[in-house]
């Protein structure tokens, strides 16, 4: 048997890996524990040797992923000063920054890591990837020089809707469906289908897959259609009165 254990500080992280690999166990046939020792959680596995090649593919992608979202958005909480807008407007922009440029952040986190039988991700992200961070900090310096500007709407949407018009597009078409202030999703593939998401979580998908194009359909929440169509624009085509009931 192969084993693995990987520690963090963060317990977001902790939880996404472990519940992204109890996916996998059966296929894979893992042993797997999480749990909490001395303010750091661990993740735990075992697989046959035979297993282990692919295992590894899976642990990388899914630590690069935790670091390119959940490793960035606090550094940019904890180091971007933007002025004040609507909630929405702001949450939106910080996922935007996140997602900018990920297929450089993906490649530098994938040039350093490298697995044996155990790792911690905050050692890792602190000791290996200072590229990264100076990378992160060049996005940040460039918001934070701008903030002055960026107070009027026109300017903070201007530049949220350039964000977005260059993200890497995951999605060519995607569908969206409104209900009782609840939206759900559905793509071609079913990959990414998704259910039950709060408006504020409709917006950070919707940034993520970055889709060629949106079909939304509304029941009656007008302003998440006129803010979806403020940084989307010609991507995004809205529909009223047409039920939840056509998801499949």
């Amino acid at each position: 048997m192969w084993e693995f254990c990987l520690s963090t500080s963060k317990v977001n992280v902790a939880r996404f890996i472990y519940q992204k690999l109890k996916a996998q166990a059966e296929e894979f046939k893992i042993v797997l524990t999480c749990y909490e020792q001395f303010d750091n959680f661990f993740v735990v596995l075992a697989c046959p040797e035979t297993e282990k090649t692919r295992m590894c593919v899976i642990l990388e992608q899914n630590i690069i992923k935790v670091i390119c979202d959940f490793y960035k958005e606090d550094y940019l909480d904890s180091n971007i000063h933007l002025p004040i807008h609507e909630k929405m407007g702001i949450m939106a922009f910080k996922k935007a920054l996140v997602n900018f440029d990920k297929e450089t952040d993906f490649y530098i986190i994938s040039r350093n890591l490298e697995l044996k039988n155990n790792l911690n991700i905050d050692s890792f992200y602190y000791f290996k990837l200072k590229a990264l961070r100076e990378k992160w900090t060049e996005l940040v310096t460039l918001a934070n020089d701008n903030s002055d500007y960026l107070i009027g709407d026109d300017a903070f949407f201007d530049l949220l809707k350039f964000l977005i018009d260059n993200l890497e597009v995951c999605e060519d078409e995607i569908s969206v469906f409104e209900k009782e202030d609840k939206y759900s999703i559905k793509t071609r593939e079913k990959i990414n289908d998704l259910r039950d998401l709060s408006k504020e979580n409709l917006i950070s998908v919707l940034i993520e897959l970055s889709p060629k194009k949106i079909n939304l359909y509304c029941e009656n929440d007008a302003s998440t259609a006129n803010f979806l169509s403020k940084i989307f624009e010609e991507r995004i085509n809205v529909s009223y009165n047409k039920s939840v009931k056509n998801f499949h």
